[in-house]
């Protein structure tokens, strides 16, 4: 390259800069003040539904939470009263219709109205699919598309009449690419995916906007939560993989910059929303040689460490106690941090773990 042509990138760098600034100023200015408005978030006792409800409450909403245990739910009411606003939680079972109908009754008799959805509650289930049951497929579809349709349901007639709302729904990277060993996750997440987008086109001009939310690997402390199925061994070969891959910071994306992006893609009312933004990439590719992306999976499937003959299925918190692997304890170190941060640890106490 010759010398004097150097300076001629110069104007050409400005000028992408001053693009993006404009982009971003732009984007902005798109979204809506959520002052005073009521946002339920389902699953919002811990994890990314606690940091989303988090991000909300600094945006001044009112909260509604729900979530299936009672102590999980008082720790983060308490910790989202500290940040100074109303905050309504109630015990619910997404899954249970009559029980999603009684907790929006709650809602609007203690706030008045509905201004704003997030469908987050959801279970991870790890192994391959042959330790897998009917039940955790059934488990995977009632939490994460039944769990998302009837709280939809619920408050459409609502936003119908008013004609203003905002509906978020919470899938996954695995509801866009199919991944291996997730395969009641992945199928549940799909309908979820497929339930916002349809939802979306038709809500479009009465005033309502649906953004499709699709995390990736997200740092929570989740792997602490998440389901391994298998016999022992393969229960504990999967936890050795997924909990590290949950925890490393340049593999998992960092929760509250995640949150962050999810509310501001819903005051914008973007129809979707994937981060961290390596996962567009993903996405992408999917979107343009599917066949090449499940061929790839497929690598990634005959990788994985087998889970075993067995079909028993623990959450990670047991695991991580019989575990005896300084190894992955050195992982998880961030992990382990994050799960104190989002609430993820000690767990449940009043829903029972599948046997």
């Amino acid at each position: 390259m010759k010398i004097g042509s150097v300076p001629n990138i110069v104007p050409i760098a400005g000028g992408i800069g001053a693009a993006v600034a404009l982009r971003r100023s732009f984007a902005r200015a798109r979204e809506a003040d959520l002052t005073g408005d009521v946002a339920l978030v389902t699953g919002g006792s811990r994890g990314l539904g606690l940091a989303m409800a988090r991000e909300l409450a600094d945006q001044g909403c009112r909260l509604v939470i729900c979530a299936r245990d009672r102590a999980e739910l008082q720790r983060a009411g308490e910790d989202l009263e500290q940040r100074g606003v109303e905050v309504l939680a109630v015990e619910c079972d997404v899954a249970a219709k009559d029980d999603v109908d009684r907790m929006v009754a709650e809602a609007r008799r203690a706030f008045g109205r509905i201004d704003l959805l997030v469908c987050n509650a959801g279970v991870i289930q790890i192994g391959a699919y042959h330790s897998m049951e009917l039940e955790d497929f059934r488990q995977s579809m009632d939490i994460m598309y039944w769990g998302v349709l009837y709280p939809i349901l619920a408050v459409l007639p609502e936003m119908r009449e008013r004609r203003s709302g905002r509906i978020a729904v919470v899938s996954s990277i695995g509801g866009k690419v199919a991944v291996p060993h997730m395969l009641p996750y992945s199928a549940a997440k799909f309908a979820a995916a497929g339930l916002a987008e349809g939802l979306r086109s038709e809500l479009a001009d009465e005033g309502i906007t649906v953004t499709h939310i699709a995390p990736g690997l997200t740092r929570t402390g989740s792997y602490l939560n998440a389901y391994y199925s298998g016999d022992r061994e393969g229960q504990e070969r999967q936890y050795k993989v997924f909990a590290p891959l949950s925890s490393l910071p340049f593999v998992s994306g960092n929760t509250e910059r995640a949150a962050r992006a999810y509310i501001a893609a819903i005051r914008r009312g973007d129809g979707e929303v994937l981060y961290p933004p390596v996962y567009n990439v993903l996405a992408k590719v999917y979107g343009v040689a599917p066949a090449t992306t499940t061929w790839a999976m497929g690598i990634a499937d005959r990788l994985l460490p087998d889970s075993g003959e067995g079909t028993g299925t623990v959450p990670g918190r047991v695991i991580d106690e019989r575990l005896n692997a300084p190894a992955v304890h050195a992982a998880t170190i961030f992990g382990r941090a994050a799960a104190e941060d989002h609430l993820e640890h000690p767990g449940p106490t009043s829903v029972p773990d599948p046997d």
